[in-house]
């Protein structure tokens, strides 16, 4: 663990302003799927981060990039290629199976990272933490499915599911949400790993680099273009790219330096809670009493967590 650690308050002020930051993709996503397909927006909010990036990572990081061994830069590239897929597996599952189903199992994340982070990175796993990751996906679970279900006075729960959301292509669609978690943990853990020797600027150009090459022949193989759209479309995805990505992604890149990656993957779940905020502030939607339930579980969770982490 670097000796130049921040102290707790710190952590605590990056790691909420990184919740803020990503907070908004939901609002910038919302706007520009207005004209744009949802791989096209992937493709962009990478390419121009890596983009937004590039001068800075070649006037100031280049002899950091260039003194890359093969195996750091071999999984600097796998974990690009793990964030790529995890844009790509998410997006696609909302065309197959429902939003509430989406959200609940790509949300799983914390857990994969919890369950693989003592054998990939050595890092022990506390019961409070164990708590606090129980606490958050309830909470994350309860959001998902408020989509789908309402809290009704004398009826109580009241889930509306629609088909069987193991049969036909509901089940490809679940896969591939669950998927997403798999490819979300991979890029955490990986990012876990390397930050540990890796600055942050070359390690964010060489992941957002690489996601975007491989979200660029995923949009291309599609049949889908990132050309013709209106000049507002591009202004949001440019929004897209650098806020809730090179502000927001890129300090919980930072964070996993000092942080082990359970909590980190915790900490992304504060995301819905600010999409929610910002939805009723700017699009002026309103959050059910499900939504506001889930958002507490969430920040009992991270709040858990964090007493141990930290």
């Amino acid at each position: 663990m670097p000796s130049s650690r921040p102290n707790s308050t710190f952590l605590t002020l990056a790691i909420t302003g990184g919740i803020l930051a990503v907070s908004t993709a939901a609002i910038f996503i919302r706007y520009a799927q207005q004209d744009a397909p949802s791989l096209v927006i992937a493709a962009m909010r990478l390419s121009l981060a890596s983009l937004l990036l590039a001068p800075v990572a070649w006037l100031r990081y280049r002899r950091d990039l260039h003194r890359l061994t093969g195996n750091t830069l071999t999984l600097g590239l796998l974990s690009g290629f793990f964030l790529a897929l995890h844009f790509a597996t998410w997006v696609s599952s909302l065309e197959f199976t429902s939003v509430a189903s989406s959200v609940v199992l790509v949300s799983t994340t914390p857990l994969w990272v919890a369950l693989l982070s003592p054998l990939v990175l050595k890092e022990k796993i506390s019961r409070q933490t164990v708590l606090g990751l129980g606490l958050a996906l309830l909470g994350g679970t309860v959001v998902g499915l408020s989509e789908a279900c309402s809290w009704q006075t004398g009826s109580g729960l009241i889930c509306q599911l629609g088909e069987n959301l193991f049969a036909g292509k509901n089940l490809w669609g679940n896969f591939l949400a669950l998927a997403g978690a798999w490819m979300g943990a991979g890029y955490l853990l990986i990012g876990r790993r390397l930050r540990e020797k890796m600055s942050l600027i070359p390690y964010i150009f060489v992941v957002y680099g690489m996601a975007a090459i491989v979200l660029i022949g995923i949009m291309l193989a599609a049949g889908q273009t990132p050309f013709g759209y209106p000049p507002l479309t591009y202004l949001w995805l440019f929004m897209l790219a650098a806020l809730p990505q090179l502000v927001g992604h890129s300090t919980f890149n930072w964070a996993l330096r000092y942080l082990p990656a359970s909590y980190v993957a915790v900490t992304l779940l504060g995301e819905p809670i600010g999409s929610t905020i910002l939805a009723f502030l700017i699009l002026k939607e309103s959050p059910s009493l499900l939504e506001i339930s889930g958002g507490i579980l969430i920040l009992a969770g991270i709040y858990v967590a964090s007493k141990v982490e930290k």
